[in-house]
């Protein structure tokens, strides 16, 4: 048996074909296995330059097809974006989610003091409120700063701190801080970039506060099965770089 002329002209377009649809068929079953796909992923400043982009790397070794893309996001707006669907999922601190969003809390922090190692207060291993009386504090966001109120909101009034001054990014309070300017109050899961200012860190207690950094994904929308997959593995993934980044949860 051998290829007619019409045959042999055929051939190669009949080729064609089949390769298009061994591609189709692969790319179905990667999509079904969650293995293929793009993921919009939204986070604050710190989660987004330092714990996202761990996962990222963790999950690309598993799954080389899925494209997770960061979506740099302000705190006050993470629900809003998971409802409206700018973004598939989100990753940052606890907030309030109403109906459309369901919060799932992966790690826990505790709100620190930052300061340059050769700030007064760096010489104290641990600090009560009343220690940074008269001490300039300089806050990021005004998320940052109802924190803070809400931390001190049962303590005798000449114990409250009230900012000196509010930023809007976590950097320009590091660089305050690293000046000997000011200090700032953050989670202790922003050590990754505070170190890189040359800052200390030094718990505050009495009271101390924990925050909860949670992953965020809609309710009345199902999640493609790309993004499915990653929210799993960065529940998963988070938890171990939090205890990870903070020494155990120290």
């Amino acid at each position: 048996m051998s290829l007619s002329t019409a045959g042999r002209d055929f051939l190669s377009s009949a080729e064609s074909v089949l390769r298009y649809l061994r591609a189709a068929e692969q790319t179905a079953s990667d999509i079904r296995n969650r293995a293929a796909g793009i993921v919009r992923v939204g986070a604050p400043l710190v989660l987004a330059s330092t714990a996202i982009p761990y996962a990222i790397a963790a999950y690309a070794a598993q799954k080389p097809k899925v494209v997770v893309r960061v979506v740099d996001t302000v705190v006050e707006q993470l629900v809003d974006r998971v409802a409206s669907g700018d973004v598939d999922l989100a990753v940052g601190p606890d907030r309030a989610t109403g109906d459309r969003v369901q919060r799932e809390p992966v790690f826990s922090s505790p709100w620190v003091l930052w300061c340059a190692a050769q700030h007064p207060l760096a010489r104290k291993r641990r600090l009560r409120w009343v220690d940074l009386r008269g001490t300039p504090v300089v806050a990021t966001g005004r998320d940052h700063e109802a924190s803070v109120a809400q931390m001190l909101a049962d303590e005798p009034s000449d114990s409250r701190i009230a900012p000196v001054e509010v930023v809007d990014n976590v950097t320009t309070a590091f660089g305050l801080a690293a000046q000997g300017i000011a200090v700032t109050l953050a989670p202790l899961y922003v050590k990754p970039l505070a170190q890189t200012f040359g800052l200390v860190m030094r718990r505050v207690v009495e009271p101390e506060t924990i925050r909860e950094v949670c992953v965020y994904r809609p309710v009345e929308r199902g999640l493609s099965p790309s993004a499915d997959g990653f929210a799993e593995f960065l529940t998963v993934c988070l938890d171990g770089w939090g205890r990870e980044t903070q020494g155990g949860g120290c």
